[in-house]
């Protein structure tokens, strides 16, 4: 028997992204997402979505750019404390020992250290309740060849992305492959 839980954002995981602008006076600023995904294939899309109280949110709107940056594991501390300090105060990159690159495509900066980076024009904002959901136009995807497959794309077991539980606030890494996607539910198929 199931339990009910009421309303919350129990789904699970979410992404650990962070998300690269430049504020008004045009230093490079970061902020730790977990709401966001995948929201279109053609023209490929990411959304993320903010507060309006966060640093982060008017930089957005007045660049019309933001970078989404996937850490690996091994910036979990980085990532955390990306999310808890505000880029008001403090210069998220130097205190977290992180590079901002100049994005030659997109008005927002990226982590050089992170192994896989998406560029993003702006397209849209949805307002939801408390958040503003950002729905950004990929306009490139940049990865270290270091966590590229045999094919040239981006392998999760090499990039060891982040996962968050919004339901105890815990991070997590990645586990092993079950199976390969259009395909193992083949073997249902009449």
């Amino acid at each position: 028997m199931k339990k009910s839980l009421g309303k919350g954002t129990h789904a699970m995981p979410t992404p650990v992204w962070l998300v690269g602008s430049y504020d008004m006076a045009g230093k490079p600023n970061l902020a730790t997402v977990a709401w966001g995904g995948v929201c279109s294939s053609d023209p490929a899309a990411v959304t993320v979505s903010l507060r309006k109280s966060r640093y982060s949110y008017d930089a957005i709107l007045r660049r019309g750019a933001f970078t989404v940056n996937i850490p690996s594991q091994q910036f979990a501390v980085a990532a955390d404390y990306a999310g808890i300090a505000s880029g008001k105060n403090e210069d998220k990159f130097a205190q977290a020992g992180l590079t901002a690159v100049k994005s030659d495509l997109v008005d927002a900066p990226y982590v050089a250290e992170f192994p896989l980076v998406i560029e993003c024009r702006l397209l849209q904002t949805v307002e939801i309740g408390v958040h503003t959901q950002f729905i950004g136009e990929i306009v490139d995807v940049k990865a270290d060849e270091s966590v590229l497959d045999g094919n040239g794309l981006p392998d999760p077991a090499k990039v060891q992305p982040l996962i968050y539980s919004p339901t105890n606030r815990i991070y997590y890494g990645l586990g092993e492959p079950v199976g390969k996607g259009f395909d193992i539910g083949k073997q249902l198929m009449k």
